[in-house]
């Protein structure tokens, strides 16, 4: 199953200069709990922009066409190579960026959003727009700001429609 996750502001803004937006300790747990154990798909600048470079306990896949190799990630020249490299049973979770986004969005089947209550003053990443009636909604826990969390947020989790079937 292809999922992505990602934090983003309400009007699909996700980062600015190769950072994240928003500094959300509560969304930053959920993304370990929910990866943990699984393989994580992104771009190399993604990669870049780890404070720690690979995430531990999981399997790194970064997407690249200029660098072929990345210390703990296996590095692929395409999104298609890197999926057909992932397990058929695993759950693989598309962290970023833009680009890896907009090209995994038809392929995926789950979402997990922290959708942030904000539109930032600049963002140059964006997440795809999601399109019509093609989702359902399938859990929301929303989260009011507080002294961790500058804005209020909630956990939502997207089901692909065709998925139900």
């Amino acid at each position: 199953m292809i999922s992505m996750i990602a934090a983003v502001a309400s009007n699909g803004a996700l980062g600015l200069d190769n950072r994240l937006l928003y500094w959300l300790p509560n969304d930053l747990k959920r993304f370990k709990q929910l990866t943990t154990g699984h393989t994580i798909v992104m771009g190399r600048r993604t990669f870049d922009s780890l404070p720690k470079g690979a995430l531990p306990n999981r399997r790194n896949v970064v997407v690249s066409a200029s660098v072929q190799s990345l210390p703990g990630a296996e590095v692929y020249p395409s999104l298609d190579e890197a999926l057909q490299a992932c397990a058929a049973d695993d759950e693989v979770f598309v962290i970023g960026g833009a680009s890896i986004y907009r090209q995994a969005y038809p392929l995926a089947q789950r979402l997990y959003l922290t959708e942030v209550d904000d539109v930032p003053a600049a963002a140059d990443v964006f997440f795809p727009d999601m399109e019509g009636n093609e989702w359902e909604q399938v859990a929301c826990e929303p989260h009011e700001k507080d002294e961790r969390h500058a804005f209020a947020y909630r956990f939502v989790d997207y089901i692909r429609k065709e998925s139900l079937l």
